[in-house]
């Protein structure tokens, strides 16, 4: 039954936000069971097979040729960025520490904006994003804040770390292009399926085989690609025709749903230091959003 209400469009955009914040465990737990590259790969293609069924296929010939060369090169660099760092972290605490460097990227799509689309700002996106980074840093410490003890936990696995923070900037390219370019155009169903070639071709060639397939393995795919084709499709349908006001405010708090998530599903225990740079990272990102609101004006 297609959503015709603001209000039934609102609940799937917050909807999305709820099951983006499962990406970070369930990509982790697919990781685990698959594989890095060929889970990511099948994750993927699973994922572009749903999307086709509920957002539809693309009329390509409809989009804008700047999105679909822009949109669809920074979308699956992102994609494969974002995956193959949680694939590649030593254990499931630290993929929650590499999905959270991943959530920079409204922090940084703000800043972008005002480069690229020209967008207001007020003073405060200085503090909001000095608060989101120092709670990345603070994080990374993790024992108090230490120059030396953020060298060395990024050093432990600078590969995954350096993946994460890479999409974090893509993804905010990404954010600002569509807006730019996309004329209301939703290329996800694409991308998608790009990113499962892409991961395919680097499946094929870096010695990585698939293990015997269990039924473990097959619930956390499905669980996976479900979660973010349907995340990708309410997202959508939220944006469109909800209150984006109240959508756009609650995937600030989309750090702290995912890391509590991903906690609980990889059984990984976080200490209060961690809790402390995810707020962090959440408020400052919020305060950047905050920064670019128009200033309301009374008569």
């Amino acid at each position: 039954m297609p959503i015709t209400s603001e209000r039934g469009a609102t609940v799937c955009g917050l909807m999305a936000v709820v099951l983006w914040s499962t990406s970070t465990g369930l990509i982790r737990s697919v990781a685990q069971s698959l594989g890095p590259i060929g889970g990511a790969a099948l994750l993927y293609t699973l994922g572009a097979a749903l999307l086709l069924v509920f957002v539809g296929r693309p009329r390509l010939r409809s989009f804008p040729r700047r999105y679909l060369v822009w949109g669809s090169l920074l979308f699956v660099a992102y994609e494969l960025c974002f995956s193959l760092s949680l694939g590649f972290a030593n254990s499931g605490t630290q993929a929650i520490e590499v999905g959270l460097v991943n959530y920079l990227w409204p922090c940084l799509t703000v800043l972008l904006a005002i480069v690229m689309n020209g967008q207001r700002a007020r003073w405060i996106i200085l503090p909001g994003s000095a608060m989101a980074l120092f709670g990345i840093l603070w994080i990374a410490s993790g024992d108090g804040i230490s120059l030396r003890g953020i060298a060395a936990n990024v050093a432990s696995n600078p590969l995954s770390y350096g993946l994460a923070a890479t999409g974090a900037l893509l993804w905010a390219f990404y954010c600002n292009v569509t807006r730019r370019f996309a004329e209301g155009k939703n290329g996800v169903v694409l991308f998608f399926a790009m990113t499962a070639v892409a991961l395919w071709f680097k499946y094929a060639f870096s010695g990585e085989s698939l293990p015997p397939f269990t039924w473990n393995a097959g619930f956390h795919l499905l669980a996976a690609s479900s979660a973010l084709a349907s995340g990708y499709a309410l997202w959508n349908l939220g944006i469109l025709r909800g209150n984006m006001t109240l959508i756009s405010t609650a995937s600030y708090f989309t750090p702290v749903l995912s890391s509590a998530f991903a906690s609980a599903w990889l059984s990984a225990a976080l200490t209060v230091q961690f809790w402390q740079g995810t707020l962090l990272v959440t408020l400052g990102s919020l305060v950047c959003w905050v920064a670019t609101r128009e200033r309301a004006t009374h008569a």
